[in-house]
This record gives structure tokens, C-alpha cells and sequence, in this order.
């Protein structure tokens, strides 16, 4: 038995695996258990390591410290990954009020912090903690631990144990004030849905089917390239229907329309009345209509699975030219995008090729079409990232008035990498593609080894801190959850004439909280939160771990 004993209580790797294993297997079937529909879900791994670590379990101080900062990397990246093509992208159009609300949410959180460590002398370390946990934020906490560590060579467990303490209400508080804002503002939800039917800009800029008839005596006889140029709005000419001949054909940039000829026009509602303006008027013909006139040709979905193919714009690629075909949609993440001929492909997109049979299959060849390609992990821009992020997240910055040098650190660093390379790497020709199950994979794991290493660090002294004072942090967790949703939600709904669904997504995105996402999905009944969220996420989630290591550093 004594090869069990030394298991249990040794410092070998082999103990430091199995009580890694246990923790997390524990915390995640406990993360399955619910109360009034809600779960404290992944969180419940910090707190059975802060329960083993206070009944003496511990892991030798390199490991647990390697562990946890490679957990922090892996997830920090993976999220960086995530919503990397969106963060950009977020800023157009209603997604610069979002983000402007969203980021008061997290000045005001930070602001109420700094004043509560003013008057409570609590330290700023511990506020952080705080913070963290009423915000729901486990990056913030991991930069805050790093940043604390870089500065002073410590450890601080009351970032830790403060993050444990505020965490649940941080949770339970602000679904609490997405209930509370439908009353304040007396929610009916016929009206809610009437108004996002009004005004729903997603299914305006999403590529959609037209059929047109050729009236507008200006373009009878020129070809489809000289008619492109007249004006800058996307729109593809997928199909011609030759009124004279008869003949149905894919369109290729010399093709000329003349009076009369119905050509299917691939577009979306912001773009249509120009289009309509430009060609003439819009036909009552469905798809199924002209399915029925397309005895030769042939529509079909084909993915980008060729990383040569990666970066390169449609324009580019030619196919209209080489192979007789027309793309039309390029399917993006689940949305359909308009095939305009400066779009660059990305490894994953989905193409809608209109065309003869052996043209597709000439087409699918050429692309790839290999669902076994993109299974593969593409481990090479991984590694390269999280290199890169390590590097420029060690570099010092020096600004005016800090004494310390400025780090971004293992969890700033890795971010902002992974949300340029997401972003910009096929312009590259770097294939930056993976599955979604296998980002899941990659964050999961990261983050559970995070919890764990960090709730065994701070186990040993959880009960000792709490009763000698702890306990006030759970006041201070609900002073920083409630007030700044409450003052921002009443300014995106009064000021801003904020939907509920959206205000609702915009919170939950601004506390990176996703138990509050699935509780106003549920509540709304559409995917509408789940819109505002990620419009919000990636630059809450930037700012959040970016905060955390200044109020370290500038404070501290």
C-alpha cells in the first residue's frame, strides 16, 4: 500500500495528474446540477480544488504553476480564435452603440472597484479578485494572478479566494437584473418582436434570391461586366433566362442582356431597389421556377478545403472564365454572404456553385470539397500564435506616470495574437481554420486546468481569509455586478431605444456570462441576445483582461 500512500501524498508527476484529474472530473459532473435553472457550470472546478487544497492536497509548486499558466494560454487563445473574424467587424453600424455601452459597463465596474478599495483600504490585488468574480470574468482573474506575479515574483491567493467568494451572485445577480429591467420598463413582448420585424438589419444585409426582368433601355445590349460597373453595390447575376432563344445559361462576365431577358439576381435587401432601379422590374419568380428550367445546370455547396485556395479572392480564382461556373453565396460561419468578387476566401467557407455537372465536379477538385481536411487541426498557426502571443506578451512597455513597465503578459499576449492572426491570416495565406468542436476542446481543457491549479493554490488558506473577513467581498461582488448594468441598461434603453432581446444580449456579452445568455435566449425565444452578445463579447473580453492587469499595475 505504501505505492498508494506515496500516490496520494507525493510530489511526482503521476500525483500531480491524478489529483488534476480528480479535481476537474468532480467539479464538471457538479457543474451539471442546477437550482432554479441555473448552474454555476465549469466555475464548480475552482471550487473542489479550493476543497482539496484545504484539506492539504497539493501538487509540486513548478507544475502547478506551469499548469495553470498553460491552461490560461490555451484558453485565452482559443477564445482569441473564436471571435477574432467578428471583433472588427463589430464596430459597423448599431454595433458602435453596443460597444460603447458595453465598454461603460466595464469602465463603471472598474471605477466602482477603485472606490470600494478606497473606502474599505481593502487591497487592490483582492478588489481585482473581486471584480472578476462579480463580472463573471475567469481572464481577468488569470491576467490579474500573472500581472501580480510578474511584479512582485508572489503569489497572491486572495485574488483566488476573492474571485471564488463573488463569483455565485455575480452570476445569480445579473440574471436577477434582466428580470428586474422587464418590469422597470414594463416589457410586453408583442411589441418587442413587432419592432425587431421592423427593423432587422441581419436579414437586410444577408444574401438573398431576386428574379428580374430587363427594362431599362440603357443596357439593353451590353454585357453583364459593363452593367457591374455602373454602380458599387454588391449583387451576382447568377442565372440568364434568353427571352428570345429560350435559352437558360450561367452567366459569364461578356454575357449581354437584351429587353426582355429574366436574369436571377443574387443580393440583399439594402442593395435590391437600386439593382431593380438599374435593370427593371422585380418578377414574381420563385426558385422553384427556374429549378424547373434547369435541366442542365446543377446548384451545389462545395467547401474550401484547399489551402491554396485560402486568402485568394473570388476575382482571383476565375471560375467564370475557366470553368463555366458562377458562385453566388459564400457561407460563412452560418451566414450567407454575398459572392462578390473581392471577398477572399477562408479555409471552412461554403460556396454555392450554379453550373453544368462536370463543371462543379471540375470546381470541387480545384476547391477541395473534403470534409476529411477540415477535421485536421491545424496545429501549425496554433503553435505559431501562442509563440508569438508569449513574445510580444513578455515585451515591457514603458508609459508616463508608471513606475513598473507595461506587460500584456501569457494572457494579453496570446489574445491579441490570436485575434489578428484569426482575423488576418489567410490575407497571409496562413490557414488559421479549425472546427468549432475542436476550439471548444482546446478552451475546455484550458480553463479547467486554470480552475483547478488555481483553486489547489488557494485552498490552503480559503476558510482562514473568509472568517477573518472574506465575507464582505460577497457585498462587494453585488455593489460591482448590479451597478453597472443598472446604469448602462437604463441608458441603452432610454437613451439608446435599445430592443429588450438586444439589451439583454449586451448585458450578458459585457459580464462575458454565458448562464445569462442561455437565460434570455430562453426568455426571448429567438436568437436575438445571442446577436448582442457576440457583437459585445470580443472587445468585452479584451478590455476585461486588459483592465484587470492595469488596475494591477497602476494601483498596486
Amino acid at each position: 500500500m505504501d505505492w498508494l500512500i506515496q500516490l496520494l501524498t507525493g510530489s511526482s508527476v503521476a500525483h500531480a495528474i491524478l489529483t488534476l484529474a480528480f479535481v476537474i472530473s468532480a467539479g464538471l459532473l457538479l457543474g451539471k446540477i442546477k437550482v432554479f435553472g441555473i448552474s454555476l457550470g465549469i466555475t464548480w472546478i475552482l471550487f473542489c480544488g479550493i476543497f482539496l487544497g484545504h484539506l492539504g492536497f497539493d501538487i509540486d509548486h513548478n507544475v502547478l504553476h506551469f499548469m495553470k499558466e498553460f491552461g490560461l494560454i490555451l484558453f485565452i487563445y482559443s477564445i482569441g480564435m473564436q471571435v477574432g473574424p467578428s471583433f472588427f467587424s463589430s464596430f459597423k453600424k448599431g454595433g458602435i452603440t453596443l460597444n460603447l455601452l458595453a465598454s461603460g459597463v466595464v469602465l463603471l465596474g472598474v471605477i466602482t472597484a477603485y472606490i470600494i478599495h478606497l473606502v474599505t483600504n481593502t487591497p487592490i490585488a483582492t478588489m481585482v479578485g473581486v471584480l472578476s468574480g462579480a463580472v463573471t470574468n475567469t481572464p481577468g482573474l488569470g491576467a490579474a494572478q500573472q500581472t501580480y506575479t510578474d511584479i512582485t515574483g508572489a503569489s497572491d491567493p486572495t485574488i483566488a479566494t476573492a474571485y471564488a467568494v463573488a463569483y455565485p451572485l455575480g452570476v445569480v445577480g445579473i440574471i436577477l437584473t434582466l428580470v428586474l429591467f422587464r418590469y422597470i420598463f414594463k416589457i410586453n413582448k408583442e411589441n418587442e418582436n413587432l419592432l425587431l420585424e421592423e427593423d432587422d438589419e441581419s436579414k437586410k444585409a444577408e444574401a438573398q434570391m431576386f428574379s428580374l426582368q430587363v427594362k431599362n433601355p440603357s443596357i439593353f445590349g451590353k454585357d453583364i461586366k459593363f452593367i457591374k460597373s455602373l454602380i458599387e453595390k454588391e449583387f451576382v447575376i447568377s442565372r440568364v433566362l434568353h427571352t428570345n432563344s429560350g435559352v437558360l445559361e450561367v452567366p459569364q462576365t461578356n454575357t449581354v442582356l437584351n429587353e426582355n431577358d429574366k436574369v436571377l439576381v443574387v443580393t440583399n435587401l439594402n442593395n435590391i431597389e437600386i439593382i431593380e432601379t438599374l435593370i427593371g422590374k422585380q418578377l414574381n419568380m420563385n426558385r422553384e421556377e427556374w429549378n424547373k428550367l434547369d435541366s442542365q445546370l446543377v446548384s451545389r455547396r462545395i467547401a474550401i478545403t484547399k489551402s491554396e485556395i485560402n486568402g485568394r479572392s473570388l476575382g482571383d480564382l476565375k471560375l467564370r472564365n475557366n470553368y463555366g461556373v458562377n458562385i453566388t453565396r459564400v457561407n460563412r460561419a452560418g451566414v450567407d454572404l454575398i459572392a462578390d468578387t473581392r471577398l477572399k476566401l477562408q479555409m471552412g467557407d461554403r460556396v454555392t456553385v450554379v453550373g453544368s455537372e462536370d463543371a462543379i465536379a471540375s470546381v470541387e477538385k480545384y476547391m477541395g470539397n473534403s470534409m476529411r481536411r477540415l477535421r485536421e487541426p491545424n496545429l501549425i498557426s496554433i503553435f505559431i500564435g501562442i509563440a508569438l502571443g508569449v513574445l510580444i506578451g513578455s515585451i515591457p512597455i514603458m508609459f508616463p506616470g508608471i513606475p513598473q513597465p507595461v506587460k500584456l503578459g501569457l494572457a494579453g499576449g496570446p489574445l491579441i495574437i490570436a485575434i489578428l492572426i484569426s482575423k488576418f491570416g489567410p490575407k497571409f495565406k496562413l490557414v488559421t481554420y479549425t472546427t468549432m468542436s475542436a476550439n471548444l476542446m482546446l478552451r475546455e481543457i484550458g480553463i479547467a486546468l486554470f480552475l483547478a491549479c488555481v483553486g489547489l493554490e488557494a485552498g490552503g488558506s480559503f476558510v482562514e481569509t473568509i472568517i477573518s473577513g472574506g465575507y464582505k467581498w460577497i457585498g462587494y461582488g453585488v455593489i460591482i455586478t448590479v451597478i453597472p448594468i443598472l446604469t448602462m441598461g437604463i441608458i441603452g434603453r432610454k437613451v439608446c431605444k435599445l430592443n429588450y432581446y438586444t439589451l439583454m444580449g449586451l448585458i450578458a456579452g459585457s459580464m462575458t456570462d454565458p448562464p445569462a445568455l442561455s437565460f434570455a435566449n430562453t426568455l426571448a425565444g429567438n436568437d436575438v441576445p445571442a446577436v448582442g452578445y457576440a457583437t459585445v463579447y470580443p472587445l468585452t473580453m479584451f478590455l476585461r483582461v486588459i483592465t484587470a492587469q492595469l488596475m494591477i499595475l497602476i494601483f498596486l
